[in-house]
Protein backbone atom coordinates (compact mmCIF):
# COMPACT_ATOMS: atom_id res chain seq x y z
CA UNK A 1 0.00 0.00 0.00
CA UNK A 2 0.79 3.87 -0.72
CA UNK A 3 -0.05 6.72 1.34
CA UNK A 4 -0.65 9.76 -0.99
CA UNK A 5 -1.26 13.35 -0.15
CA UNK A 6 -2.87 15.50 -2.97
CA UNK A 7 -1.49 18.99 -2.12
CA UNK A 8 -3.80 20.30 -4.68
CA UNK A 9 -6.79 18.82 -3.21
CA UNK A 10 -5.91 20.58 0.05
CA UNK A 11 -4.88 17.09 1.90
CA UNK A 12 -2.04 19.03 3.83
CA UNK A 13 -2.63 17.47 7.09
CA UNK A 14 -0.10 16.03 8.89
CA UNK A 15 2.65 17.67 5.61
CA UNK A 16 4.94 19.00 7.99
CA UNK A 17 6.19 16.29 9.78
CA UNK A 18 6.20 13.95 6.66
CA UNK A 19 8.03 16.30 4.83
CA UNK A 20 10.65 16.95 7.67
CA UNK A 21 11.06 12.96 8.13
CA UNK A 22 11.22 12.01 4.54
CA UNK A 23 13.97 14.60 3.52
CA UNK A 24 16.99 14.03 6.09
CA UNK A 25 19.37 13.92 7.25
CA UNK A 26 19.88 17.83 7.45
CA UNK A 27 22.90 19.89 8.41
CA UNK A 28 21.78 22.43 11.04
CA UNK A 29 22.75 26.23 10.66
CA UNK A 30 23.44 27.97 13.72
CA UNK A 31 22.31 31.72 12.48
CA UNK A 32 23.41 34.89 14.63
CA UNK A 33 21.76 37.91 14.02
CA UNK A 34 21.85 41.25 15.09
CA UNK A 35 18.39 43.81 14.84
CA UNK A 36 18.76 47.75 14.67
CA UNK A 37 18.98 48.55 18.18
CA UNK A 38 22.13 45.88 18.56
CA UNK A 39 20.53 42.97 20.26
CA UNK A 40 21.93 39.67 19.45
CA UNK A 41 19.90 36.72 17.95
CA UNK A 42 20.62 33.15 17.91
CA UNK A 43 18.68 30.25 16.04
CA UNK A 44 19.18 26.64 14.23
CA UNK A 45 17.85 25.92 11.07
CA UNK A 46 17.52 22.56 9.44
CA UNK A 47 15.98 23.81 6.75
CA UNK A 48 19.39 24.82 5.07
CA UNK A 49 21.94 23.70 3.28
CA UNK A 50 24.93 25.21 0.63
CA UNK A 51 23.62 26.00 -3.22
CA UNK A 52 27.29 27.56 -4.77
CA UNK A 53 30.67 27.98 -4.41
CA UNK A 54 31.21 30.95 -7.15
CA UNK A 55 29.91 33.09 -5.39
CA UNK A 56 29.56 30.70 -2.19
CA UNK A 57 25.98 31.05 -0.84
CA UNK A 58 24.28 29.32 1.79
CA UNK A 59 20.71 29.19 1.88
CA UNK A 60 18.44 28.70 5.47
CA UNK A 61 14.81 29.48 5.34
CA UNK A 62 13.07 30.69 8.55
CA UNK A 63 9.50 29.28 8.40
CA UNK A 64 6.37 31.06 9.95
CA UNK A 65 4.76 30.16 13.15
CA UNK A 66 1.96 27.31 11.77
CA UNK A 67 -0.25 28.11 14.81
CA UNK A 68 0.02 32.04 14.48
CA UNK A 69 1.73 32.68 11.35
CA UNK A 70 3.95 35.13 12.72
CA UNK A 71 7.93 35.61 11.28
CA UNK A 72 10.93 34.37 13.29
CA UNK A 73 13.28 36.74 15.05
CA UNK A 74 15.70 35.73 12.73
CA UNK A 75 13.53 36.59 9.49
CA UNK A 76 13.16 40.17 10.88
CA UNK A 77 16.66 40.58 12.01
CA UNK A 78 17.69 40.05 8.92
CA UNK A 79 15.69 41.92 7.16
CA UNK A 80 16.77 45.02 9.15
CA UNK A 81 20.64 44.34 9.16
CA UNK A 82 21.45 42.37 5.76
CA UNK A 83 24.18 40.14 7.43
CA UNK A 84 24.60 36.80 9.70
CA UNK A 85 26.89 33.87 11.15
CA UNK A 86 26.20 30.56 10.19
CA UNK A 87 27.84 27.96 12.58
CA UNK A 88 27.88 24.54 12.39
CA UNK A 89 26.02 22.23 15.14
CA UNK A 90 28.47 19.77 16.39
CA UNK A 91 27.62 16.67 19.00
CA UNK A 92 29.30 18.85 21.91
CA UNK A 93 26.72 21.55 21.78
CA UNK A 94 23.40 19.57 19.97
CA UNK A 95 21.64 20.24 23.28
CA UNK A 96 22.92 23.90 23.91
CA UNK A 97 21.10 24.60 19.94
CA UNK A 98 18.03 22.74 21.15
CA UNK A 99 17.60 25.21 23.72
CA UNK A 100 18.63 28.27 21.76
CA UNK A 101 15.34 27.09 19.54
CA UNK A 102 12.96 27.94 22.37
CA UNK A 103 10.39 30.92 21.32
CA UNK A 104 11.73 33.82 23.55
CA UNK A 105 10.68 37.01 23.60
CA UNK A 106 12.39 39.63 20.91
CA UNK A 107 15.45 41.19 22.60
CA UNK A 108 16.20 38.32 24.73
CA UNK A 109 19.91 36.88 23.65
CA UNK A 110 20.07 32.93 23.10
CA UNK A 111 23.76 33.24 23.30
CA UNK A 112 23.22 33.56 27.18
CA UNK A 113 20.24 31.28 27.29
CA UNK A 114 22.07 28.58 25.35
CA UNK A 115 25.54 29.28 27.22
CA UNK A 116 27.57 29.91 24.11
CA UNK A 117 30.20 32.23 23.36
CA UNK A 118 30.14 35.36 21.54
CA UNK A 119 33.12 36.13 19.69
CA UNK A 120 33.44 39.49 18.06
CA UNK A 121 33.25 39.21 13.85
CA UNK A 122 35.65 40.51 11.43
CA UNK A 123 33.54 41.41 8.58
CA UNK A 124 30.14 41.50 9.70
CA UNK A 125 27.95 42.49 12.90
CA UNK A 126 26.60 39.73 14.25
CA UNK A 127 28.90 37.40 16.27
CA UNK A 128 30.33 34.52 15.84
CA UNK A 129 29.62 31.23 17.73
CA UNK A 130 32.78 30.41 20.12
CA UNK A 131 32.20 26.55 20.19
CA UNK A 132 30.91 25.96 16.95
CA UNK A 133 34.16 24.84 14.75
CA UNK A 134 33.44 25.84 11.94
CA UNK A 135 31.83 29.87 11.00
CA UNK A 136 30.81 31.71 7.95
CA UNK A 137 30.20 34.98 8.27
CA UNK A 138 27.92 36.15 5.47
CA UNK A 139 26.01 38.92 4.00
CA UNK A 140 22.13 38.58 2.61
CA UNK A 141 22.06 38.76 -1.10
CA UNK A 142 18.61 38.53 -1.13
CA UNK A 143 15.09 37.02 1.20
CA UNK A 144 12.45 35.10 -1.16
CA UNK A 145 9.13 35.01 0.50
CA UNK A 146 7.73 31.75 -0.21
CA UNK A 147 4.10 32.25 1.17
CA UNK A 148 2.44 34.27 3.81
CA UNK A 149 0.39 31.36 5.73
CA UNK A 150 1.73 29.90 8.43
CA UNK A 151 4.22 27.01 7.57
CA UNK A 152 5.80 29.01 4.80
CA UNK A 153 8.69 29.50 4.84
CA UNK A 154 11.40 32.71 3.64
CA UNK A 155 15.00 31.72 1.68
CA UNK A 156 18.07 33.58 2.92
CA UNK A 157 20.44 33.95 0.29
CA UNK A 158 23.81 34.68 2.27
CA UNK A 159 26.91 35.00 0.36
CA UNK A 160 29.60 34.07 2.85
CA UNK A 161 32.40 36.48 2.98
CA UNK A 162 34.78 35.02 5.28
CA UNK A 163 35.39 31.15 6.77
CA UNK A 164 36.59 30.34 10.05
CA UNK A 165 37.73 26.55 10.76
CA UNK A 166 39.04 25.03 13.92
CA UNK A 167 42.39 23.37 13.06
CA UNK A 168 41.56 20.38 15.16
CA UNK A 169 38.50 19.30 12.50
CA UNK A 170 40.98 19.21 10.20
CA UNK A 171 43.24 16.01 9.18
CA UNK A 172 47.01 15.90 7.70
CA UNK A 173 45.68 17.16 3.89
CA UNK A 174 44.14 19.79 6.03
CA UNK A 175 40.42 18.49 4.75
CA UNK A 176 37.92 18.71 7.18
CA UNK A 177 37.56 14.87 9.12
CA UNK A 178 34.26 14.02 9.43
CA UNK A 179 34.49 12.14 12.96
CA UNK A 180 36.59 14.97 14.37
CA UNK A 181 33.82 17.40 13.21
CA UNK A 182 30.98 15.76 14.65
CA UNK A 183 28.46 16.91 12.64
CA UNK A 184 25.05 16.78 14.17
CA UNK A 185 21.95 16.25 11.64
CA UNK A 186 18.17 16.63 11.94
CA UNK A 187 15.31 14.14 11.45
CA UNK A 188 12.01 14.75 11.69
CA UNK A 189 9.89 14.58 15.45
CA UNK A 190 12.84 14.77 18.10
CA UNK A 191 15.26 12.26 16.12
CA UNK A 192 18.85 13.49 15.34
CA UNK A 193 21.98 11.78 13.72
CA UNK A 194 25.10 11.25 14.81
CA UNK A 195 28.46 10.85 12.69
CA UNK A 196 29.69 7.69 13.98
CA UNK A 197 32.08 4.61 11.66
CA UNK A 198 28.47 2.90 11.39
CA UNK A 199 26.45 5.73 9.55
CA UNK A 200 29.60 7.21 6.97
CA UNK A 201 31.18 4.93 4.35
CA UNK A 202 32.49 6.35 1.04
CA UNK A 203 31.52 5.62 -2.70
CA UNK A 204 34.10 6.14 -5.05
CA UNK A 205 32.92 8.92 -7.71
CA UNK A 206 33.00 7.83 -11.14
CA UNK A 207 34.23 11.39 -12.27
CA UNK A 208 37.59 10.44 -13.50
CA UNK A 209 36.08 7.58 -15.88
CA UNK A 210 32.96 7.36 -17.73
CA UNK A 211 30.60 3.85 -15.79
CA UNK A 212 29.60 1.54 -18.61
CA UNK A 213 26.27 1.31 -16.78
CA UNK A 214 23.78 -0.90 -15.70
CA UNK A 215 22.37 -1.36 -18.90
CA UNK A 216 26.02 -2.29 -21.01
CA UNK A 217 26.42 -5.09 -18.29
CA UNK A 218 26.47 -8.55 -19.53
CA UNK A 219 22.80 -9.94 -19.69
CA UNK A 220 23.05 -12.58 -16.95
CA UNK A 221 25.06 -10.34 -14.84
CA UNK A 222 22.09 -7.34 -15.65
CA UNK A 223 19.41 -9.75 -14.79
CA UNK A 224 20.66 -11.42 -11.66
CA UNK A 225 17.79 -12.71 -8.72
CA UNK A 226 20.60 -12.12 -6.37
CA UNK A 227 22.30 -8.74 -7.03
CA UNK A 228 20.78 -5.79 -6.13
CA UNK A 229 20.89 -2.63 -8.47
CA UNK A 230 23.71 -0.51 -5.52
CA UNK A 231 25.49 -4.16 -6.23
CA UNK A 232 25.14 -4.46 -10.13
CA UNK A 233 26.12 -0.31 -10.30
CA UNK A 234 29.47 -0.67 -8.43
CA UNK A 235 29.79 -3.01 -11.24
CA UNK A 236 28.74 -0.95 -14.08
CA UNK A 237 31.09 2.33 -12.47
CA UNK A 238 33.87 0.12 -14.51
CA UNK A 239 34.84 2.23 -18.00
CA UNK A 240 34.16 -1.70 -19.39
CA UNK A 241 33.78 -5.29 -18.91
CA UNK A 242 37.54 -6.54 -17.52
CA UNK A 243 39.25 -9.34 -19.23
CA UNK A 244 38.60 -12.39 -18.13
CA UNK A 245 41.80 -13.69 -16.02
CA UNK A 246 42.87 -16.91 -14.53
CA UNK A 247 40.67 -17.23 -11.17
CA UNK A 248 40.40 -21.19 -9.46
CA UNK A 249 37.31 -20.10 -7.44
CA UNK A 250 35.31 -19.18 -10.36
CA UNK A 251 35.82 -23.36 -11.14
CA UNK A 252 33.03 -25.48 -11.06
CA UNK A 253 30.48 -22.94 -10.11
CA UNK A 254 27.12 -22.72 -10.94
CA UNK A 255 25.41 -19.86 -12.22
CA UNK A 256 23.78 -18.75 -8.70
CA UNK A 257 26.77 -19.83 -6.75
CA UNK A 258 29.59 -17.21 -9.12
CA UNK A 259 26.59 -14.83 -7.89
CA UNK A 260 25.96 -15.37 -4.25
CA UNK A 261 30.27 -15.16 -4.08
CA UNK A 262 29.99 -11.81 -6.22
CA UNK A 263 27.50 -10.31 -3.63
CA UNK A 264 29.86 -11.19 -0.71
CA UNK A 265 33.14 -9.96 -2.79
CA UNK A 266 31.39 -6.91 -3.43
CA UNK A 267 30.11 -6.62 0.25
CA UNK A 268 33.93 -6.57 1.38
CA UNK A 269 34.77 -3.52 -1.10
CA UNK A 270 36.12 -6.38 -4.06
CA UNK A 271 35.46 -5.30 -6.69
CA UNK A 272 38.19 -6.77 -9.16
CA UNK A 273 37.27 -10.42 -7.28
CA UNK A 274 33.74 -9.77 -7.90
CA UNK A 275 34.36 -8.88 -11.72
CA UNK A 276 36.30 -12.30 -12.24
CA UNK A 277 34.06 -14.83 -10.55
CA UNK A 278 31.12 -13.42 -12.26
CA UNK A 279 33.09 -13.91 -15.52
Amino acid sequence: MIKTLDITKGETEGLYGFLSSAVTPRPIALVSTIDKDGNRNLAPFSFFNVFSVNPPILIFSPVKSGQFGTNKHTLENVLEIKECVVGLVTEQIAQQVSLSSCSYDKGVNEFEKAGLTEIKSDLVSPYRIGESPINFECKINDIIVLGERGGAGSLVLSEILKVHIDENVLDENEDIDPFKLKIVSRHGSDWYGKTTNESLYKITKPISKLGMGIDNLPEEIRNSKILTGNELAILASSEDVPKKELFPLRENKSLKEKHILAKEFLSQEKTKDAWQILL
